[in-house]
């Protein structure tokens, strides 16, 4: 069977714990030029508001590690050095204060490579996520699934626990694994068969997952299955987009299957031909700025359950009895829309004010 949240080891990344049935927790990756600490610290800003738990930096040079250190002092989020085909940058990304750094055993080269960086990451008790993916497997198991003698997932499942064992054998066990493919059933497949093989606590995503829409929907199929199998103790969505974006998709997956207390609840239509408003527009702004508030209230420590339900319609035919069962409601008119608080029509708003004013009402209630 396979080994199940509560039963993996568990890890600590700065102040977040990983795995042991600690609560999954939401990472995301830096995409700002590694060399520009203000880029970098301005993305890290915007996905701590969005509710990053963990954030990763690529480390792709000793340069780049003196920018991690300037960045690490000012960062609200554990930082996770990336590191690729230089070892000695997983060094410096030490010395640069790094909460947890990411090993790629397709391309870190010779043990005594891994076994330097893991001697420096015991020192400093942070933990090394050993991070496989299909596309940077080691040249031998390259040759294993190009010639039929592996699939994809035990090649993936081989090269992980491989690099596990280099560690272990120098005496560090503070490690986690992912093993992503871009293929769901690839990563799925593999997740499982690595669950059942190791106690590690295990980072979930779908490698090079796609554009916002596919990404999003190849992520959420395969971490939603996995998740509720009990595999994945922290997860990744992996989108050609804003790492904002990753972390609310990320959060999203994790409400959905109840990980996480519920986001506030707006109820939107999907329009048709009776629409004579903004609606996507205006639905996706008051989605935005609720999401906001509900992060205030429930820092204060108010109940999230508490938070007041919110429809944005399009039209009168089911609009007005949206309205009525919502808190507070928008619901569209020709050009414009009439705003309902509990059941009772109170003004007509604009569509530049309507999220304005929606945010406004539930803020009074």
């Amino acid at each position: 069977m396979p080994t199940s949240r509560d039963r993996t080891r568990r890890i600590t990344v700065g102040n977040v714990p990983v795995g042991g049935g600690a609560p999954v927790s939401v990472q995301s990756m830096g995409n700002a030029d590694p060399h520009d600490a203000q880029a970098i610290l301005a993305q890290i800003a915007r996905v701590a508001e969005a509710g990053c738990d963990i954030f990763r930096l690529t480390v792709p040079d000793l340069a780049a590690a003196e920018t991690f250190a300037e960045v690490r002092k000012r960062s609200p989020l554990p930082l996770v050095a990336d590191i690729h085909f230089d070892w000695r940058c997983a060094i410096a990304a030490i010395d640069a204060g790094a909460d947890a750094l990411r090993l790629n055993p397709g391309n870190i080269g010779a043990k005594e490579n891994a076994v330097a960086v893991a001697s420096a990451a015991k020192g400093r008790n942070i933990p090394i996520r050993i991070g496989v993916n299909k596309g940077s497997l080691e040249k031998d198991l390259r040759e294993k699934l190009s010639s039929g003698a592996i699939d994809a997932p035990s090649a993936l499942v081989e090269s992980a626990l491989r690099h596990l064992e280099i560690l272990e054998s120098a005496g560090f066990a503070d490690v986690a694994i992912s093993v992503k493919a871009s293929d769901v059933q690839e990563t799925l497949a593999a997740y499982r068969l690595l669950s059942s093989r190791t106690d590690c606590p295990l980072h979930v995503g779908v490698t090079e997952a796609g554009t916002f829409l596919p990404g999003t929907v190849r992520s959420a199929v395969a971490m939603g299955i996995l998740l509720s199998e009990g595999i994945g103790d922290t997860i990744r969505v992996s989108l050609t987009d804003r790492p904002e974006k990753e972390v609310r998709a990320g959060i999203e997956i994790l409400r959905a299957l109840g990980m996480r207390p519920k986001g506030p609840s707006v109820t939107s239509c999907p329009t048709c031909g009776r629409t004579k408003v903004a609606l996507a527009e205006v639905a996706a702004e008051t989605e935005c700025a609720l999401e906001a508030v509900w992060r205030e209230r429930a820092a204060a420590g108010r109940p999230p359950e508490d938070f007041p339900k919110v429809a944005v319609m399009g039209c009168a035919v089911n609009g007005p009895g949206e309205a009525k069962d919502a808190d507070v409601a928008l619901c569209g008119g020709d050009g414009d829309f009439v705003l309902y608080v509990k059941g009772k029509a109170v003004e007509r708003v604009s569509r530049e004010s309507a999220a304005r004013r929606v945010v406004e009402y539930v803020l009074s209630l």
